[in-house]
């Protein structure tokens, strides 16, 4: 890892300037530039050295402990020692050792929502599953780390360690390697671009000069002076400065960001693959709709309830085994406790309701009966409370329920799952309580729903205002992904969702040419999710991927960028990412792009700054020999201009604030050239003005015999490029709408770097070592008057680029 750090072009050449800085015996240029190397260096090393760690902490996620039967004793073993064959005992709480082939089970419920992205925790059975492809379907397994949440069960053991479901996807993690940002693959194109042009433009200054009949040492100096001067040496750390700045503002904006590029790289993405559960919805189920009696289907007020609502709610509480939990809140079946938080919105307190209405006998939930039944002591009577499947429920009521359960049904078309309750009064317990479950009364249906976020529809909206698709997928039912998307503006009402079976029988062309127009994907598997991530990158995007689960790493390394959750996330999808939201908000990716954006228009902007005054730099050293001018500049001339100009104006230039129109246009092509938008033509009209500025002053002091003819060259194509730096603080707006304060640290860095200009110049020890002489206030003046002209062009650049005469194919600083 620390070797491949100085693998990069831009290092490299870098190196190469460094070691011609020491051939002129420039030891200040030679720490700078080797202090920026060994810099970021370090800092590669140590954030891919933390991304290593996602395998380690993948082998980490075991159960503590595992309560084994072995020689009809029961004993307690670490996940280590299992082996296939053995006895394992389940029980709530209990975190699942292996996976297990379950022999028995007394309600045995186990969230896998790490593994399927379920939000239900699912019932485990002893009964022979005929074709269950995806994960979520073996209801006679359960898979080692996933959480017993209900009841208790017996198990085989049938894989252990690597074989296991967690095992496979540390497979998957490790054999997916990391890939390039669009920022490295850019900064080494403009690295190679670069040195190319550099050396043939200093070797045709040393073959003019020697030609001349100039001093070979002299040309020599010179040539090998433009040749640092011209490298931006500042340029990584101009980066990193953006990226750790950018970094820092995402963690106030609940953001961890940990790896720099990746806050670049969102703001390059396409394409967003998003998890449903946690991501988009509040990992809480919420009862959305109720039908109390002969109501109609509506929402749930909060508002004390009355006559056939306050019946369903009271019914709620009492068919209910959710216990209280410290804070206020409720502990057991998430559907349960959704249940006692509607009832509480009612006016309706288990506490209360339980002392008044106390439970004297059962039916407990089961999935072969799919309802569940209590029976409650109601004065000198009894009444008996069933929920449960409508289609299991509703047959049991006396009058005709046809249209209860096309009710029913409409509510699941919806996304819902629907509960119905009935009831029924009771003289006395019968001794069969099954014969409870006739002759029953209808009370109501309830619609409940894992709930969108309230800013994810907003960011959504944002994210497609920024030419990026949002994508859903899913191990969820496709049902409830559909209503979900529908809810949040993924897609239309009635829009097709793809399944992991679907995924499964599909080649990879045909997946491609399905990925570029499907939205929601649901039902998938850890393998199905790379496998779409990987078909869009084929097409040419750019993917950010966002999980939680472990099931979700494998896509999360493969990804452009990886997103995972800080809150409900696992260690395993934290270490496989690049960043983690710390508020699992959907919403804070918006803010990630935007920051992305600006961040990689600052860095453009130095770009753009660099290549402008160093152009200007080497066409005044190659044209003045030609129209017969001395040279203009001095070795030390121009290694001044490289520190002072590129260095404390570029490092500034971090800190511009992002356009207005940032969230307004299309993400960059992810083949789109640093230079693209104008940018090379900018560096070289712009080098060309100041070329013709210098040169004009130096032409004229030596026409009229002023014998500050260098000093006036050298003063003002420095001011020149302090001027342009002011400029181009945006490609589009005027600095005046900007306003000139907005960025206050390049305002003090024009102030420091004039000062120090002017320093060369007026005192007398700089006067030795620069070879310089003071300037009179009418010479002073007519170099700020030379350099002013630079920033006056720019702007009339901006005017005609917003009124869409130049550079019309640009995207606005893409």
């Amino acid at each position: 890892i620390l070797v491949s750090q100085f693998t990069d072009v831009m290092v490299l050449v870098l190196i190469g300037a460094a070691i011609v800085a020491g051939f002129l015996g420039e030891p200040q240029d030679i720490a700078a530039i080797l202090g920026i190397v060994v810099l970021n260096a370090v800092l590669g090393f140590v954030q891919e050295f933390r991304a290593e760690r996602a395998v380690s902490a993948l082998k980490a996620l075991a159960a503590p402990a595992a309560r084994v039967r072995r020689n009809s004793l029961d004993v307690t073993l670490t996940p280590e020692a299992l082996v296939p064959g053995d006895i394992v005992l389940l029980e709530a709480g209990s975190i699942v050792p292996g996976d297990v082939r379950i022999i028995e089970s007394a309600s045995l419920r186990v969230d896998e929502a790490m593994l399927t992205g379920e939000s239900q925790p699912v019932e485990k059975l002893v009964a022979v599953v005929a074709s269950a492809p995806a994960i979520a379907d073996r209801h006679n397994m359960a898979y080692r780390g996933t959480v017993v949440v209900y009841g208790r069960g017996t198990g085989v053991v049938v894989a252990t360690a690597m074989d296991t479901e967690i095992g496979r996807i540390a497979t998957l993690l490790r054999d997916e390697g990391e890939t390039q940002t669009p920022l490295q693959m850019r900064l080494a194109s403009f690295g190679r671009r670069l040195a190319v042009i550099v050396l043939a433009l200093c070797a045709v200054i040393l073959v003019a000069g020697l030609l001349r009949g100039e001093h070979a040492g002299r040309m020599f100096m010179t040539a090998l002076s433009l040749a640092v001067a011209a490298i931006p040496e500042a340029l990584p750390a101009v980066v990193t400065v953006s990226l750790a700045l950018g970094a820092r503002r995402m963690v106030r904006e609940h953001a961890l960001v940990r790896r720099l590029p990746a806050v670049e790289t969102l703001g390059s993405v396409t394409y967003i693959c998003t998890d449903k559960t946690g991501t988009l919805t509040e990992n809480r189920m919420r009862v959305e709709r109720v039908q109390a009696g002969d109501l109609p289907a509506a929402a749930l007020e909060v508002a004390p309830a009355h006559g056939a609502l306050a019946t369903l709610l009271d019914a709620l509480v009492l068919n209910n085994d959710a216990k209280a939990a410290p804070g206020g809140d409720w502990t057991g079946d998430p559907t349960e406790t959704a249940l006692l938080r509607a009832a509480a919105q009612g006016g309706r307190t288990k506490a209360a309701i339980d002392t008044a209405f106390p439970r004297v006998a059962e039916l407990p939930f089961s999935s072969e009966r799919a309802r569940m039944t209590t029976i409650h002591r109601d004065g000198d009577s009894f009444v008996a409370y069933t929920k449960g499947a409508p289609e299991r429920v509703l047959p049991a009521c006396v009058l005709d329920t046809s249209a209860l359960q096309a009710d029913a049904a409409r509510m699941a078309s919806s996304g819902l799952r629907v509960l119905a309750v009935t009831m029924r009064r009771l003289d006395g317990v019968p001794a069969h309580l099954e014969d409870v479950e006739s002759g029953q009364q209808f009370v109501g249906l309830i619609g409940l729903l894992d709930p969108p976020r309230p800013e994810a529809s907003d960011a959504v909206t944002q994210c497609t205002a920024a030419g990026i698709h949002v994508v859903m997928i899913t191990g969820d039912h496709p049902d409830t992904a559909r209503a979900i998307a529908e809810r949040v503006g993924i897609v239309e009402r009635g829009a097709a969702v793809t399944t992991g079976v679907e995924l499964s029988a599909l080649s990879d062309d045909a997946l491609q040419a399905r990925v570029a127009r499907a939205r929601v994907f649901a039902r998938v598997a850890p393998e199905d999710k790379l496998r779409i991530v990987k078909a869009l990158q084929q097409r040419g995007e750019f993917v950010a991927m966002t999980g939680d689960g472990v099931n979700d790493a494998p896509a999360l390394r493969c990804a452009n960028i990886g997103v995972a959750m800080g809150q409900s996330g696992t260690d395993v999808a934290r270490e496989a990412s690049h960043m983690v939201l710390l508020d699992d908000n959907f919403a804070t990716i918006v803010n990630a792009v935007r920051e992305g954006r600006r961040i990689y228009d600052n860095i453009r902007r130095f770009v753009r700054y660099s290549l402008s005054t160093n152009s200007g730099e080497l066409l005044t050293l190659v044209v003045a020999p030609i129209i017969g001018l001395p040279l203009p500049l001095l070795p030390i001339h121009i290694l001044w201009m490289n520190l002072v100009t590129d260095g404390l104006p570029g490092l500034a230039l971090a800190a511009e604030r992002p356009e207005r129109t940032v969230m307004s246009r299309p993400p960059r092509r992810p083949t789109e050239s640093i230079f693209a938008g104008g940018l090379w033509q900018h560096a070289v009209w712009v080098g060309l003005l100041m070329m013709l500025l210098a040169l004009g002053t130096q032409g004229w002091a030596i026409h009229i015999g002023d014998a500050h003819w260098q000093s006036m060259t050298f003063t003002v194509l420095t001011l020149s490029q302090l001027a342009h730096v002011l400029a181009i603080r945006s490609e589009r707006e005027s600095v005046f709408t900007q306003g000139i304060t907005t960025n206050r640290p390049l305002l003090a860095a024009l102030v420091l770097t004039t000062a120090l200009q002017l320093a060369t110049l007026y005192l007398p020890p700089l006067n030795r070592l620069f070879h310089t002489t003071p300037l009179t206030r009418v010479e002073l003046a007519g170099c700020l008057t030379a350099a002013s002209i630079v920033f006056f062009a720019v702007e009339f650049e901006k005017l005609l680029i917003r009124r869409g005469h130049l550079y019309h194919r640009s995207r606005q600083g893409g």
